[in-house]
Parts: structure tokens; sequence; C-alpha cells
């Protein structure tokens, strides 16, 4: 059983979870590495807002949980603007913690996709391997809208 946690941008701390709990059960955007595992969620909560106060002990926490992957929410990368501290609390939770962090949970959803693309958010090349895990095709970019 793969233990998992899911960190999403405080701008959202009032989400309920939808889009990242059915691309977990379906196996879809940053989830489909789970295929055919069984997987448990063993903590859900926000970043705590910038600059990520509550990522320093979160990750304390899920430990105590079990928990093997952390995962940094979509919301960070398709917030605007996009989250600037995904890469520290990507390293910092591996560092600290020695836990695999993973950028993503569920698919982009068109709209955002479209939106960052007419902005060039993600024209750096530093956003590429980001979106990679999450970046899928059409029809199911447009299910998550």
């Amino acid at each position: 059983m793969k233990k998992i946690g899911i960190i999403i941008c405080d701008r959202y701390r009032t989400c309920a979870g939808g889009k990242c709990l059915r691309a977990l059960r379906k196996r879809e955007g940053a989830f489909a590495r789970y295929e055919g595992e069984q997987v448990e969620l063993v903590g859900y909560t926000s970043c705590g807002g910038c600059p990520g106060g509550n990522v320093e002990y979160t990750g304390e926490e899920m430990l105590k949980n079990g928990v093997q992957v952390i995962h940094l929410a979509t919301g960070l990368l398709v917030g605007y603007p996009p989250c600037p501290h995904i890469e520290t609390f990507k390293s910092f939770l591996e560092k600290r913690y020695g836990v695999e962090v993973v950028v993503g949970t569920h698919p982009i959803p068109k709209k955002y996709l479209d939106l960052h693309a007419r902005l060039g958010t993600w024209d750096d090349p530093k956003w590429q391997p980001l979106l990679g895990p999450v970046m899928t095709n059409g029809v199911t970019r447009e299910a998550y809208d």
C-alpha cells in the first residue's frame, strides 16, 4: 500500500479536493504513476500561505502517518501566478524528511492551460519538468474544467 500526502496552495484552502481525489481514484495526472497499486491518502493540508510556513511542519505530521510520497497539488502550478516556492518546497521536504515529492496531482484543466499559454506563464523552460506529470491529453484536460 503506497501512502501519500497532498499539500495544496493556501489560496485554495477551502478546496474540497474533488479534482485531486478523482484523479487519484482514476490514476490520472500525476497519480498515473500508481496505476495498478493500492494507494492511501494519509494527509491533506495547505502550505499555510506564502512563503509556505506550514510546509516546515506538515512533512513531520505526514511521516507520522506513514507517508511515502508527498504531492504538491496542481493548484500550485495553475494558480496565477504559479507558486514561486514550488522548487523550494520540493527540495526542503525531500532533504528534511527524506520523502519523495512529486509536483502535481490532477491533470491541468483545459481552461488553465489555455490561460497560461496565452499569458506565456510557462514559457520559461524551468516549468517543463514540473508540468510533465500533469500535462495530459485534450480530452482529459477538458474533463477537469
